[in-house]
């Protein structure tokens, strides 16, 4: 099993958007039993709150359901179990730092470095652009996918 970790800051937006976002397509893929995703959060400010309305808004405008998802933290414990953990901007990396102290594995990475765009993906919290967000995720998450497939997965 490939294990996907998705973070951002509080995981109500960002983050579990892309999660769910990657999940529909590893469904699509028929690649449930190879591949495992979740998200969470670098700080503790929405530990157990569900998803921010306007990105369930537009998870769901898309046919993507996430009612099920709460904010969880990132633990220290939690990098071993990933391959992969997908920030979505430099101030979550240096959040995710804080907590794991050292990538050591270079585990870590942008959502973006999967694109050509590369850089980060803006906080709709601030913003209010969730359809920009979105498509921003959409276009890191596909090419999350196609490193997965170039890795034979």
């Amino acid at each position: 099993m490939f294990n996907i970790a998705f973070v951002c800051h509080g995981n109500i937006c960002r983050s579990p958007m892309a999660e769910y976002i990657f999940k529909e397509m590893i469904k699509v893929q028929e690649l449930e039993d190879k591949v495992y995703v979740a998200s969470s959060a670098t700080s503790y400010e929405e530990i157990g709150n569900p998803v921010y309305p306007p990105a369930k808004r537009m998870l769901l405008q898309n046919g993507i359901s996430c009612d099920d998802k709460r904010a969880v933290h990132f633990e220290s414990s939690d990098y071993e179990k990933f391959d992969i953990i997908a920030v979505m901007d430099d101030n979550n990396i240096r959040n995710l730092l804080k907590i794991i102290s050292d990538d050591k594995d270079h585990k870590v990475y942008k959502l973006m470095d999967f694109t050509n765009e590369k850089g980060d993906i803006e906080d709709p919290w601030y913003t209010g652009n969730f359809e920009k967000v979105y498509e921003q995720i959409k276009r890191g998450c596909e090419g999350l996918m196609q490193y997965l497939r170039r890795k034979g997965i």
